[in-house]
């Protein structure tokens, strides 16, 4: 209560003293939340609230700066408050793609549209100036599997064998990771992030940028965890991203086959992670809204580990898992 007493407390001020409505516009996974201001004339701006003792701006505050000069549709900075943890940005409106695809908008020219703004991203690509995704950081990612998801959600404590086996996949997908060619990667480049705002598409949800994996925001976007696609499609997707980054000039893979292995490799380390972080924002934060996409996702992780030979110890855990090594006779 105190905190929304301070937020209208500092919109009066920023707006000198102009009326103005505040309801919800939306929240995510973290700390943050989002309020639309709507003023006497019907304009509308949005107040990013991100309590500084749980959230940081400035790492919003940075790449969206990066962002804004690559050229990317991100919110405007009208006002901040970075010791309270105050935003006030532009507006880009309330449809997110996941929304617009429900609504019945034409999925093949939004996703092209995402596909343009995020070579626009990539060209911008130059290294120091954001967090490396380095072997620390996705290793930390892939770790919440086996914390969060096996042992807190399943539950199931893993043999020894079973962790060894694991640990050294953990390294064969790290590896193939790290190899990639490295740029811009948003992190959470999907339908919930993105917005109908013309042309091209609003980005949002970008304060976790790195410099890492060029085919990882290509994961996040066709192997979204909160809509899927007929894998004929994303390929197409896909090789579209792929013919015009080669035109735009990125370091994309010349054989498109070593593309897709890199890009389904590179889904496998972001699905562990994201069954991770689900099964968290469940058991730690009880948050449950993101349990039905979990399905979505184990299946995403399942068709990369049934076209790999070297992920079989993956599958035969997720088997496991998922109940299934009594059907298809594996011993352990």
């Amino acid at each position: 209560m105190e905190r929304s007493a301070a937020i209208r407390a500092w919109l009066t001020e920023v707006l000198a003293g102009r009326p103005f409505a505040l309801a919800p516009a939306s929240s995510d996974a973290s700390f943050r939340r989002y309020f639309r201001v709507t003023l006497e004339d019907g304009t509308s701006h949005i107040v990013m609230d991100a309590p500084p003792e749980h959230e940081d701006v400035r790492p919003w505050l940075a790449v969206r700066r990066l962002f804004a000069e690559a050229g990317a549709c991100v919110p405007a900075l009208l006002a901040e408050d970075i010791d309270r943890g105050f935003l006030l940005i532009s507006d880009l409106g309330a449809t997110t793609y996941l929304a617009a695809l429900a609504a019945g908008y034409e999925a093949d020219a939004l996703y092209r549209a995402a596909i343009d703004t995020l070579i626009i991203l990539q060209r911008a690509s130059r290294p120091g100036l954001l967090p490396a995704y380095d072997r620390t950081l996705l290793k930390r990612e892939l770790e919440l599997f086996p914390e969060w998801y096996v042992g807190k959600h399943v539950p199931l404590e893993l043999t020894s064998h079973e962790r060894a086996q694991l640990e050294a996949l953990f390294e064969r997908i790290l590896a193939v990771n790290l190899a990639e060619p490295a740029v811009f990667v948003h992190r959470d480049y999907h339908s919930r992030n993105l917005m109908l705002a013309g042309e091209r598409p609003g980005v949002l949800d970008f304060q976790d940028a790195v410099f890492g994996p060029i085919s990882y925001d290509l994961v996040s976007l066709f192997k979204d965890a909160y809509v899927e696609w007929p894998e004929e499609q994303t390929l197409d997707w896909l090789a579209r991203y792929w013919e015009k980054a080669k035109k735009a000039g990125l370091p994309v893979r010349p054989d498109f086959g070593e593309f897709f292995r890199d890009y389904e490799w590179m889904g496998v380390q972001r699905h562990l992670k994201v069954l991770g972080i689900f099964a968290r924002l469940y058991h730690r934060d009880g948050k449950d809204g993101y349990l039905k996409d979990m399905p979505r996702v184990a299946r995403y992780l399942r068709r990369a580990c049934e076209r790999y030979g070297e992920l079989a110890p993956l599958l035969r855990l997720l088997d496991k898992l998922e109940n299934r090594q009594v059907q298809v006779g594996y011993t352990f």
